[in-house]
């Protein structure tokens, strides 16, 4: 075949455009450059390079950096010496001399370390296999602490490694220190997820006896993991059970908890005033003890959501004794499912909350429907509108039905309308006027006399506020730490009129009944939501809130917070005083390590105060802080018997050294001189992991005194607790 002049010189120039831009293409794909004096020396035709001095060469992601180094930019290959370090996918591996191959990514090695948090190895004979894309080593170890000596190693006499993926060790030991602790004939890691791990907390408490509890935490990807509960206490017996925590998606996620336990000492308890108590001679706890907790929550598609949430238990006090933590922050978990949709300015929400536990007193809803308009504006007008509806039928059910329940179908809709206005352009005043519609219908249960009833009410009021400010930028104090200063005063008044309803509150079922409480509930609707409790008022809610800012470390601080609000009733009721208690609220930071922070109650009619809440806590460094508090609640009958306390709170923590702290906390009861708990706990760093060897004195005032003492272990790379749980939570030291 014959191709004429200008074809070939077509194909020529094609030919040559081909080849400078693979020249091109390959110059620029591995850039290597010098770091300081000194230059790289090229060969162009051939593709070798050297340098003798300190270079980076990178090529597709992975970053090489060494003292020298000679290789060849055709083939890839790269021979460094000298602080070798290579960067790939995620992955650091280092030596004194390797052997790179910048196409293949195969690595050569005497002596190395690698690894991607928080797994590292070190090893020698570093060698690769192209076929399946591992490495192989020998004389290796792993370990999560990233030193030179590390405290905690897993020493293999094989080690394969797939870069970015996983590794195994083979014949491996576990060392502590240099200590022989476990042999593993097989070991395996990952790199790109997390592991399984074991948990044990060895101890002894006065109601356990000796104890070792254990756990192991399973890890299948990010959407499913879970632990294995193993326990075991000397006078209580065997114990465990699953967690799963999962991720189904569209499908929604959620968590499942089991545990049980036959109880060899399970107790006794009474109920007092509806309410279980722990006692030596009343009803025996049953030896099979459980609990089951279920949550799952589901997108079904925008705004719209379902959360479902069961907790049932073998009796009132398995939480208290096995699970102190859950249980200080839930003393009777409840069960709901819940179903929200929600737009714009109106939400829809389906709740069913049956009683699954009978020992609780339980209010259940089976179901209530609710539907909430927001504030908003109505069209162009001045006026906003607001409104709450709900219909469902509901059943009041009592601890081990010692008094007998009663049931009753309940709608009940209020709507309220506003009008918005700013005076002077600083005076904002709300006036508003609403009313409400409350059907019952007939109340069943034993003993039950109400028929079907309906109760209207009526309500007006109105909000007047303004906010004022002022700044000092000259004014400069070392003593508070002052850069200029900004100082914001709020005062408010809220008027609330709702005339007595044609029903009071003794006639109706009482089902969002109002409950006593420490703090001064809402007085205008709807944020007073004690549908069945509603009564007339005449009051006047007085507020005022000062702020005083400056600036620290060029940002806005606040110096200190301060609200001071009470009720003026201007025609109580005959239950009722003039005046409410006036409560205050102060947060003052006289420096950015010093916090202070107080919450009282002072009775005007009485001139007593009721409540005082007092916390004091410096921070000056890392070495050492010191939080003290004092609680007091003079007794009220309201919130039951011997519901008063005078105590006094302390928590101190102080660094010996780089490796050593302790804390030390108590809580100390003035009322009778009782030190009702003690936690001593001394922590010890070893660099990979930590250990805290807890110490508890635990003073019952309806039983013999409880002590405990505890050594928990957490490896760095995979906290057991969160930060501040050993401080807020001690008792999660001891393994509750």
């Amino acid at each position: 075949m014959k191709f004429s002049r200008p074809f070939c010189l077509v194909l020529l120039l094609a030919h040559a455009s081909c080849s400078l831009f693979a020249a091109e293409a390959e110059d620029e794909g591995i850039d290597i450059q010098g770091i300081g004096p000194g230059q790289v020396e090229f060969n162009y035709e051939t593709g070798f390079f050297m340098t003798t001095n300190d270079f980076v060469a990178r090529y597709q992601g992975a970053v090489l950096t060494a003292h020298r180094a000679q290789g060849n930019r055709i083939t890839g290959e790269v021979e460094a010496e000298g602080a070798v370090n290579l960067q790939y996918e995620n992955q650091v591996w280092s030596g004194d001399r390797l052997q790179y191959n910048f196409f293949t990514h195969q690595i050569h090695t005497a002596r190395f370390r690698t690894g991607k948090n928080p797994f590292f190895a070190t090893g020698d004979g570093l060698g690769a296999n192209q076929t399946n894309h591992t490495y192989a080593a020998t004389n290796a170890f792993v370990t999560t602490d990233d030193v030179e000596k590390p405290g905690f190693r897993v020493h293999a006499r094989r080690l394969t490694i797939v870069p970015g993926k996983y590794f195994v060790a083979r014949d491996a030991v576990l060392y502590f220190g240099n200590v022989p602790v476990f042999y593993f004939p097989y070991y395996r890691r990952n790199f790109d997820r997390r592991q399984g791990s074991f948990e044990f907390t060895p101890g002894y408490r006065s109601s356990y006896g000796p104890y070792l509890l254990g756990a192991y935490n399973w890890y299948w990807n990010e959407k499913l993991y879970g632990s294995l509960h193993a326990d075991y206490r000397l006078k209580r017996g065997f114990g465990g059970g699953p967690d799963a925590y999962y991720d189904a998606g569209v499908l929604g996620e959620g968590t499942v908890k089991y545990y049980y336990l036959r109880d060899h000492e399970p107790g006794f308890l009474i109920f007092t005033n509806g309410l279980p108590t722990s006692s030596t001679n009343g009803v025996p706890i049953e030896k099979d003890r459980y609990r089951l907790a279920f949550t799952h929550q589901v997108n079904i598609r925008t705004n719209l959501t379902a959360t479902v949430v069961l907790r049932q238990e073998s009796d009132p006090f398995v939480g208290r004794d096995f699970f102190e933590s859950e249980y200080r922050d839930n003393t009777q978990p409840g069960s709901f499912l819940d179903v929200n949709q929600r737009w714009s300015n109106f939400s829809l929400d389906v709740l069913a909350q049956p009683r699954i536990n009978d020992f609780f007193e339980t209010i259940e809803r089976l179901p209530e429907v609710k539907l909430t308009g927001e504030r908003q504006q109505l069209g162009v007008s001045p006026f906003y509108y607001e409104s709450e509806s709900s219909v469902g039928y509901f059943r009041h059910t009592f601890a081990n039905d010692l008094t007998n329940s009663f049931a009753a179908y309940r709608a009940d809709t209020f709507h309220q309308l506003l009008l918005p206005q700013t005076f002077f352009g600083w005076l904002n005043v709300t006036p508003r006027v609403g009313g409400r519609f409350t059907d019952y219908g007939e109340t069943h249960g034993v003993g039950t006399t109400n028929k079907e009833q309906q109760r209207w009410v009526f309500n007006t009021g109105a909000e007047v506020s303004f906010k004022a400010s002022r700044i000092w930028p000259g004014a400069h104090s070392k003593l508070v730490d002052a850069d200029g200063l900004r100082h914001v005063v709020e005062p408010s008044v809220n008027y609330v009129f709702v005339p007595t309803p044609n029903k009071p509150p003794p006639d109706l079922p009482q089902f969002d009944s109002q409950l006593p409480t420490l703090r001064l509930l809402p007085v205008d609707f709807p944020d007073y939501n004690s549908i069945d409790s509603i009564d007339s008022q005449n009051v006047l809610r007085l507020g005022l809130r000062n702020t005083l800012q400056t600036r620290r470390e060029n940002r806005v601080e606040n110096l200190f917070k301060w609200a001071v609000y009470a009720d003026w009733r201007l025609k109580p009721r005959p239950d009722q005083g003039t005046f409410t208690d006036v409560y205050s609220d102060l947060d003052f930071k006289p420096r950015s390590w010093i916090t202070f922070n107080s919450e009282t109650r002072y009775d005007l009619n009485d001139r007593q105060w009721r409540e005082a809440n007092h916390t004091l806590t410096l921070t000056p460094n890392s070495t050492w802080s010191w939080s003290v508090g004092h609680r007091y609640l003079r007794s009220d009958p309201t919130l039951g018997p011997d519901s008063g306390n005078n105590t006094i709170l302390s928590s101190f923590y102080y660094r010996f050294g780089e490796n050593w702290a302790g804390r030390l906390q108590h809580r100390f009861e003035a009322r009778d001189g009782t030190l009702e708990e003690q936690y001593y706990t001394l922590y010890r760093d070893f660099r990979s992991w930590t250990a805290a060897l807890t110490f508890r004195v635990r003073e019952s005032r309806t039983g013999p005194t409880d002590y405990g003492v505890a050594v928990t272990f957490s490896l760095k790379a995979i906290p057991r607790f969160r930060l501040g749980d050993d401080q807020n939570k001690p008792n999660l030291l001891l393994g509750g």
